[in-house]
């Protein structure tokens, strides 16, 4: 199972997320790295695969895109959610996986020429629709991407474990590779969401309170 470094972008600086609560999103420089600057955080961790959440696009006020282009020697692949309104906003560089998520990307999915969907769930429910995310998972490659996210908003950073039955039914959405973010809270629940058939998971907290080993992030996977 691949495992993916998960970086939150604010103001040109690294924040912890914190159950989707941005405003109080803060500078990570507490654990592995001392810097929350973006290329002296990846140095101190270097993780094979990172994804990045470009919040100041995502709310609709800036953009990081220099930043993340100048990362394209410190990653291999870069999974790069910059709040995609259409298709014209995604980035294109040979080393970026374009994540589409659900909370920006507006009702229509069927428009993008790939990538990654991002299904955003905040209590159980999709943003902004409310629907259950299987059911949108279950329309991902009709609409064309080539894999999927599960992320659960409200748990990045809250370290609340994972479910191994929601596991199990939220794979069971899609035959499509399927990454899992929000709330790992330790080794175990790697092996909950590996054992449930997930392809990958995108963690950060786990990693900087040591719940999950530096060495499985910079070899990049798990198992």
């Amino acid at each position: 199972m691949k495992l993916i470094c998960a970086i939150d972008l604010h103001l040109g600086q690294v924040v912890h997320g914190k159950g989707g609560r941005r405003s109080e999103y803060s500078p990570l420089t507490w654990g592995i790295s001392n810097t929350a600057e973006p290329r002296g955080y990846l140095h101190a961790i270097r993780p094979r695969f990172v994804y990045i959440a470009d919040l100041d696009r995502i709310m609709g006020d800036g953009s990081h895109d220099e930043v993340v282009l100048g990362l394209s020697d410190l990653v291999d692949r870069c999974y790069l959610d910059r709040g995609c309104r259409g298709p014209d906003d995604m980035l294109n560089a040979p080393f970026i996986e374009n994540v589409i998520g659900t909370e920006t990307a507006g009702p229509n999915l069927s428009g993008f020429p790939g990538g990654y969907l991002s299904v955003d769930v905040k209590a159980g429910s999709v943003v902004p629709g409310g629907e259950d995310p299987v059911a949108i998972l279950s329309r991902a490659e009709e609409w064309g991407f080539s894999g999927c996210i599960l992320l659960q908003i409200s748990a990045v950073g809250e370290e609340c474990g994972i479910d191994c039955r929601e596991a199990e039914r939220i794979r069971s959405g899609t035959d499509l590779p399927l990454l899992y973010g929000g709330g790992v809270r330790d080794e175990s629940d790697l092996t909950i969401l590996s054992e449930a058939g997930f392809d990958g998971a995108i963690i950060a907290t786990a990693l900087h309170t040591g719940g999950v080993a530096l060495e499985h992030i910079r070899r990049g996977s798990f198992c």
